[in-house]
């Protein structure tokens, strides 16, 4: 199965920037990706995903136009850029990756079957 291993979480003042980066055991070209964050005392939620081969992308109300998921062209690191920070955006963030396949829904963490470890993002403000 494949591992997932986030980097780049960090503390950032309101109005900065982060780049997070997932990388992946093998390489991602069958896979769907997802990043999504849990802040304390709340539900994990949603944040953003990728098809790997068609690159179309998603993303949650809250993020987008801030946040940006990409690929590298060696098909084994996703990254979430993030930019304009906000101290509503502190969270563990986790990626996620599923086979890609029919009736994925990008949104529902029940649809991803690998997840890595997360890292924290501590937005002040």
């Amino acid at each position: 199965q494949v591992q997932l291993v986030e980097s780049g979480g960090g503390l950032v003042q309101a109005g900065e920037s982060l780049t997070l980066s997932c990388a992946a055991s093998e390489p991602l070209s069958s896979y769907a990706l997802g990043w999504f964050r849990q802040a304390p005392g709340k539900e994990r939620e949603f944040v953003a995903a990728i098809i790997w081969t068609a690159r179309n992308t998603y993303y949650s109300d809250s993020v987008r136009g801030r946040f940006t998921i990409s690929r590298d062209n060696a098909k084994t690191t996703v990254y979430l850029q993030m930019n304009s920070l906000k101290p509503e955006d502190t969270a563990v963030y986790a990626c996620a990756a599923r086979r890609w396949g029919s009736g994925w829904n990008p949104d529902s963490q029940y649809d991803y079957a690998y997840w890595g470890q997360g890292t924290q993002v501590t937005v002040s403000s």
